[in-house]
């Protein structure tokens, strides 16, 4: 499975379902929930699918609105170890898992996330 598959599967709608369904976990997770800013929860939704559906070959509007991702760069002040990193894949999977993403889909999305965790990483481990 590839990008253009996970986006013919999921649709944009399927993936912003996904990602309104992880913030809404992440509003009240108590590790990192606290590194989103309070007056701001709409904007990281909205950035984060947007990247989301850039990074799988749909809507460009990421780049148009925000430029190249850079997002070590972006994330660079939150203090990111291995607890948070984990955190932060097991609520994209409960997201993933609430939504419905499809198992094809996830064959793709899974090792795509671990991934972006791993490199947004910034802290050795505890």
């Amino acid at each position: 499975m590839n990008e253009a598959e996970v986006m013919a599967i999921c649709g944009e709608d399927g993936i912003r379902r996904m990602v309104a369904a992880f913030y809404q976990r992440i509003r009240t997770d108590d590790l990192i929930g606290p590194m989103y800013p309070e007056s701001d929860w709409a904007g990281s939704e909205e950035r984060l699918a947007d990247f989301l559906l850039f990074r799988l070959g749909g809507s460009t509007r990421y780049l148009e609105t925000r430029g190249h991702p850079k997002l070590r760069m972006r994330h660079i002040t939150f203090k990111i170890g291995m607890a948070e990193r984990d955190r932060w894949l097991e609520t994209m999977s409960a997201a993933m898992t609430e939504t419905g993403i499809p198992a094809e889909a996830r064959e793709f999305l899974d090792p795509f996330f671990a991934q972006v965790a791993d490199f947004m990483r910034n802290q050795a481990d505890r």
